[in-house]
């Protein structure tokens, strides 16, 4: 006789303790064991899932440590679970048998600085899958564009139900976010709820992530991930002081989930994954860079950069080699492949006008942006670094807490004489302290912390800054002012494929092309005394990114030549 299907929409806890018993009875799973482990429930979510869906995405901001809770228990004679719920699915008798199992706890926040164009619907323009095919993958072997219209985690509000599903795309209804469902009416029905978060920001949903039966190293701070689970919320766990006679069958936890579900709800994660750029192209992937392809969209992106400069292509060029850097090796405090760039020359005017213009350009470019208003008054009042507090356990956000690959814009044009206090002074030195070394300082009370970034930043400027030391300094020198352009989604498409994937393209320098640097540094060094490490480093950090920005991976005489030639017109510059 054939059992009933498995509904993984209306009762996906069902599904998983049906699964669950089915396992147990074939032995196939031990409710002794720490975690209880995966007995197929994952499998049948990840197939019925395989199709394109809308997930929620967030970052992670903070690692809650491990929580304890009984995973499995008896009933009678028969063994239930309690996986991937906060709230017993039966009644627990004080003298049944019980399993305490673990998992880990994530606080997750939208992205600081996602930018509305990774929100928009799947591109259907056919120009788009004429010219670049339809063929292709992520970095993951997955294709999962995205269908929302809000900057916040999306999920699906339904107590019990997975965060998508399937039934309501073939049904034609729009998937539900977390913030229109909510509202204010929840916020009125729990009145006394309080909470270690800030107040409820429908723009800002945060969201208390719990994954099952992963290595402790699979989710990292500050890097973006898609998340399917179960969403809870439950006026029990709500009206819950923490007297467990109160509520008996309430699974048991531990303080540091003790973040109400009326301003932070609870996703118990099936599947997840990590995100890069690519993952925020919609339906635009193709298998590989073509030489050709990648020439014709540098091109034209590059020609794009020059108009927004106001025709200043030497500038253009340091903007597109920057957009491409990131950190791909650390060498004792040395981060290898940043190129932070400062671009002097701007004052008042310049700055309304073609900052204005680069800043809403790269908006339009890069998933991830943030800016930093460089005034006396804002490096004296934010927090720049994060910091933990612990009377709530809780990792407080600073400003330079952000995804990794974000690109931040920093106008020093604002900056007017005045007194630093305490407060200014460490702001800019974490702030330097980023540009130099890619790592950001954690404050916990007692001592720092240093976490690994990788994030690009660009100094908008007078003169030379004297704060942030860029890698490299390129005077601005605009012609004119480009009138505005109608950019087609074809071209934006394209601009945003190329730097996603030339950005993570592999490097490597043949030992015969090895000798021919080194020997041109020697010839060059004699010319010029006056350079050192520093110039020659960035020398090669150049011809490397060229070297990607023409879709290479392997650096030639050519490129190497063309960096020394870009190079040159700065100096000339510069002197």
């Amino acid at each position: 006789m054939v059992g009933l299907p498995y509904d993984h929409v209306a009762n996906p806890l069902g599904l998983v303790r049906q699964t669950f018993e089915r396992a147990v009875a074939a032995e196939r799973v031990d409710p002794s064991a720490s975690s209880g482990g995966d007995w197929g429930a994952i499998d049948l979510f990840r197939d019925f899932l395989s199709d394109p869906i809308s997930s929620p995405r967030g970052m992670v901001q903070d690692m809650l440590g491990n929580e304890f809770y009984v995973g499995a228990f008896k009933d009678g004679s028969k063994w239930r679970t309690n996986k991937f719920t906060d709230v017993a699915s039966f009644p627990m008798a004080p003298e049944s048998e019980q399993r305490l199992w673990e998992r880990r706890l994530y606080y997750c926040v939208p992205v600081p600085g996602q930018n509305s164009w990774t929100l928009e619907s799947p591109c259907s323009s056919e120009a788009v899958k004429n010219m670049y095919g339809n063929s292709g993958s992520s970095p993951q072997g997955e294709k999962r564009p995205r269908d929302v219209g809000a900057d916040c985690m999306d999920i699906n509000v339904d107590e019990g139900s997975p965060s998508c599903s399937k039934k309501q795309k073939e049904d034609g209804l729009p998937s539900q976010s977390l913030q229109s469902a909510w509202g204010v009416e929840n916020k009125e029905r729990f009145p006394t709820c309080r909470s270690h978060v800030p107040d409820f920001d429908a723009n800002s949903l945060p969201c208390l992530v719990k994954i099952y039966d992963a290595l402790e190293d699979e989710l990292k701070l500050n890097e973006v991930f898609e998340f399917i689970g179960v969403l809870t919320f439950d006026s029990e766990i709500l009206a819950h002081n923490g007297d467990p006679t109160e509520f008996p069958d309430l699974v048991q936890h531990c303080d540091s989930t003790e973040l109400p579900s009326c301003k932070v709800p609870r996703l118990h994660c099936l599947i997840y994954r990590r995100l890069y750029a690519l993952d925020f192209l919609q339906n635009f992937h193709i298998t590989e860079p073509l030489p050709n392809l990648v020439r014709s969209v540098r091109d034209s992106l590059l020609g794009h950069l020059t108009a927004v400069l106001g025709n200043d292509g030497t500038a253009a060029n340091f903007v597109l080699l920057h957009l491409l850097s990131r950190v791909h090796a650390r060498v004792d405090s040395l981060a290898v492949g940043k190129l932070s760039l400062n671009l002097t020359g701007f004052i008042a005017e310049s700055i309304s006008i073609f900052g204005s213009q680069l800043n809403n350009a790269l908006k339009t470019l890069l998933p991830f942006t943030q800016s930093i208003p460089l005034t006396m008054e804002y490096l004296n009042s934010a927090s720049f670094a994060p910091k933990k507090d612990y009377q709530t356990n809780r990792l407080v956000p600073g400003v330079l807490q952000v995804a990794q690959g974000t690109h931040v814009t920093v106008d020093e044009t604002l900056l007017k004489p005045g007194m630093l206090i305490s407060t200014g002074v460490e702001n800019a030195r974490l702030l330097k302290y980023l540009l130099e070394s890619q790592k950001v300082e954690y404050e916990f009370e007692y001592y720092k912390l240093e976490m690994p970034a990788d994030v690009q930043i660009l100094i908008l400027s007078e003169g030379k800054s004297n704060i942030l030391p860029a890698d490299v300094v390129v005077p601005f020198r605009p012609s004119n002012v480009s009138s505005t352009v109608n950019i087609s989604s074809e071209d934006l498409q394209a601009w945003r494929w190329y730097l996603a994937t030339l950005r993570e393209l592999p490097h490597s320098i043949e030992p015969e092309m090895q000798k021919k640097i080194e020997d041109d540094m020697v010839k060059s060094r004699q010319e010029d005394r006056s350079l050192g490490a520093n110039d020659f480093s960035r020398w090669m950090t150049m011809s490397r990114l060229i070297s990607a920005s023409l879709g290479e991976t392997n650096l030639s005489l050519e490129h190497w030549k063309m960096a020394k030639e870009l190079e040159r017109l700065r100096k000339e510059r510069l002197n």
